[in-house]
């Protein structure tokens, strides 16, 4: 095994996991900050207090630090709750009969909305051969960045170059990357990314970004007082006026939630997306050395999350020994991010060789 470099956990002390926590695939770990943040607002609410309800600046903080982090204006970010509510808009918005690609396998939030239409052509392809797989009459490629279930890594560029040779839109879902790795959201005609995983925000909290020549192609179906462009002036009767930008697709936020988004994102940014993504994947790069010493044969890829086929049975065996991992479609998966450490990987491996022993 590698042991060159400490590789220490990073984000201080906004960390305190109780065991070795390898499961940021599934959700990841709420900063110190990011809590005091939601118990100040639901205390603020508890006592009745005027700024318990929520504070707009904050969303709007939100909105401003993610969209940073996506390399877009702001202009261009849409909040709301979930990936699959943002992926529904667009799916809702795509006239009938258009072809819409995804890979196999991908997560099913990025797909369902489409196959639910019933009015819509839905083919898959293979991840590797997904750019092949674009043909004339193709409207929409959908894909996932990192596939959820076993790290796979999109090859990003050639679906791109594919889709834009025959007039396809792109919608690259970020939740496996944003976070960790570096995102040009300007690249892709929609992005969505849950804030629950590698951005380590709360449950409730989802980002869309559009281009601006997309916005013009998306019903804002969702839309409510919190789409006007004069919020408090569309509180009643239909909204006469949407907001000129995107967040004319925005979801009334989870204050809760957004209040500690802001600080989880905060958090992020000071340390760097291009730092976690140096830490994280040598964390990763070692486990799979470590699982290869061990006999093992994880999926191989570049990304923070590994997976090892048919291991996936060792899932509850490991919780016990106190290294939370998950199973995903029959693979063990374990992912990295900023609060790992190279004490996190040995202990990991440490508990797979005595299981094998």
């Amino acid at each position: 095994m590698d042991t060159s470099g400490p590789q220490e956990a990073l984000g201080g002390a906004e960390f305190a996991p109780a065991q070795t926590y390898l499961n940021t695939s599934t959700c990841g770990l709420l900063p110190r900050r990011t809590i005091e943040a939601v118990k100040a607002l639901a205390e603020e609410n508890a006592a009745g207090r005027p700024d318990g309800a929520g504070s707009l600046e904050v969303v709007a903080a939100v909105r401003a630090s993610f969209a940073r982090l996506a390399g877009v204006d702001a202009g261009r970010v849409a909040l709301g709750a979930s990936v699959s509510a943002h992926v529904g808009l667009i799916a809702g918005s795509l006239p009938p009969g258009t072809e819409v690609l995804y890979a196999e396998g991908d997560f099913s939030s990025l797909m369902t909305p489409f196959v639910m239409r019933g009015d819509l052509k839905t083919r898959s392809a293979p991840l590797e051969e997904l750019a092949d797989a674009v043909r004339p009459g193709t409207g929409l490629v959908a894909v996932s960045a990192v596939q959820s279930a076993d790290g796979r890594m999109a090859d990003l560029p050639a679906i791109r170059e594919a889709a834009a040779a025959h007039g396809a839109r792109v919608l690259l879902d970020a939740t496996q990357a944003a976070g960790w790795l570096p995102l040009d959201a300007g690249a892709y005609d929609y992005t969505v990314a849950g804030g629950y995983k590698f951005l380590v925000s709360p449950r409730g909290t989802s980002f869309l970004t559009v281009s601006e020549e997309a916005q013009e192609s998306l019903v804002p179906l969702n839309a409510g007082w919190f789409a006007g462009e004069d919020r408090y002036g569309s509180c009643y009767g239909p909204v006469e006026r949407l907001a000129p930008d995107a967040r004319r697709y925005d979801d009334p936020p989870s204050f809760l939630a957004y209040h500690g988004a802001e600080e989880s994102l905060r958090l992020l940014h000071e340390v760097g997306v291009d730092t976690v993504h140096g830490h994280a994947t040598a964390l990763a790069a070692r486990f799979r050395q470590g699982l290869r010493e061990l006999g093992y044969e994880p999926v191989p890829t570049d990304s923070v999350v590994v997976a090892v086929p048919g291991l996936g049975h060792r899932q509850p065996d490991l919780t016990r020994a106190g290294v939370v991992t998950s199973a995903r479609a029959g693979n063990l998966r374990a992912s990295f991010h900023l609060y790992n450490s190279a004490a996190d990987v040995d202990r990991a491996l440490n508990a797979l060789s005595s299981l094998a022993a």
